[in-house]
């Protein structure tokens, strides 16, 4: 396993720094690997939440390129879709984890959010109940520049949500984001609302592996462990689940004082 930098506690959320984001992913994937042989140890079938974003590439080739899960016995479902987009648009977080995981590793079942449905209540609804017919063994996260999980933004976070999927409105710095990242040409085309699972529905999750690696994101880092816990960073919501474990590059721990 590619040894830390430095690791070291913040409430209850663990934090883990690396040297580069190669060696990062690395350690991630191992580490998400073995949980879910221990898991396929105990029981017969697991259930993986996937997060989408460029945090996630290099980690998903890692777990991939490792083996060792058997991937015919996870169930696979994904943290959050933009509303009114099909399913083979560029910027579709469903293309993005079919390319990506789905077409390479053969799960049991891979649960789609659908993002093109006429019916988002309803889709809502579906989807909470997939959702619920079995615990979260892994949630994959990665953390926004404006401190989201999935879509949950500063303005419709909800540390006490009574639901498990809604349909929330994204904040310009959250869409601002998505064409700076090159997944779509200018703001007014990336889409105004997204389907999200809830910030309770994430953190039910039995482990959760966050990844928040670049020097973009060192602000929102910083403001994450040394801010409040608060909506106003919904990722500041970490430092209350000690199942979760935070990964850092250099370049995105640069903020934070020791």
């Amino acid at each position: 396993m590619s040894s830390t930098k430095k690791s070291f506690l913040v409430d209850a959320l663990a934090v883990q720094i690396y040297d580069s984001q190669a060696e990062l992913a690395l350690s991630v994937a191992e580490i998400a690997q073995q949980h879910l042989q221990h898991t396929l140890q105990r029981q017969e079938t697991a259930a993986v939440l996937l997060a989408t974003g460029n945090s996630q590439i290099k980690f998903l080739d890692a777990l991939i390129a490792l083996g060792g899960v058997d991937w015919l016995r996870i169930t696979l479902f994904h943290l959050d879709e933009y509303l009114g987009i099909s399913a083979d648009h560029s910027a579709s977080f469903r293309r993005y984890l079919r390319e990506h995981v789905e077409h390479r590793v053969t799960p049991k079942e891979f649960h789609y959010i659908q993002g093109d449905t006429t019916q988002p209540i309803a889709e809502c609804a579906r989807y909470t109940k997939l959702l619920q017919a079995q615990p979260i063994d892994l949630c994959c996260l990665g953390v926004g520049e404006n401190g989201h999980l999935a879509f949950n933004d500063p303005a419709v976070a909800d540390f006490h949500d009574l639901y498990t999927v809604k349909i929330v409105k994204l904040d310009n710095a959250n869409r601002q984001q998505q064409v700076k990242q090159g997944h779509f040409a200018n703001i007014e085309s990336v889409p105004q609302y997204a389907f999200t699972l809830t910030m309770p529905a994430i953190c039910s999750a039995q482990k959760i592996i966050c990844l928040a690696p670049e020097k973009r994101k060192a602000k929102v880092v910083q403001q994450l462990l040394q801010g409040e816990i608060t909506t106003n960073c919904p990722a500041s919501f970490l430092r209350r689940q000690p199942q979760a474990t935070l990964f850092l590059d250099t370049e995105s721990a640069e903020l934070i004082k020791n």
